[in-house]
């Protein structure tokens, strides 16, 4: 069970960093082409999205691995499931099921990541 944490948490830190990194630093502009919902937020909004999934994608590691506080681990993984349902009623809204099945992807490996993340507790 250890290993299969490590494995997905490892996978889903590294999908979270980047998306987070790219909410966080990148222009409106450039965003654009890559989530066509960006201009239905205010920019501050997908900043702050960007942010909580980059603390998340900490939370998943951090903690386990220093053994400080490792129970965060499983907070930070139903952030993510979290996350993905707000994404995927977005998408929902905006008539985008096409964008549904990463979400869907994304959403089953945070809920085994909470599954998972249940041995820190």
């Amino acid at each position: 069970m250890l290993i299969a944490y490590w494995i997905v948490a490892g996978l889903l830190a590294l999908l979270y960093l980047v998306a987070g990194a790219n909410k966080t630093l990148r222009s409106q502009e450039k965003l654009r082409p890559m989530m066509g919902w960006i201009d239905t937020m205010p920019m501050a909004f997908v900043r702050v999205i960007g942010i909580v999934e980059i603390f998340a994608a900490i939370g998943l590691i951090v903690p386990p691995l220093t053994g400080i506080l490792p129970s965060l681990a499983f907070f930070a993984a139903v952030g993510l499931v979290l996350v993905q349902i707000a994404a995927i009623v977005l998408h929902v809204a905006r008539g985008e099921y096409r964008q549904l099945g990463f979400n869907v992807v994304l959403l089953a490996l945070a809920g085994v990541a909470v599954w998972l993340g249940t041995m820190w507790l």
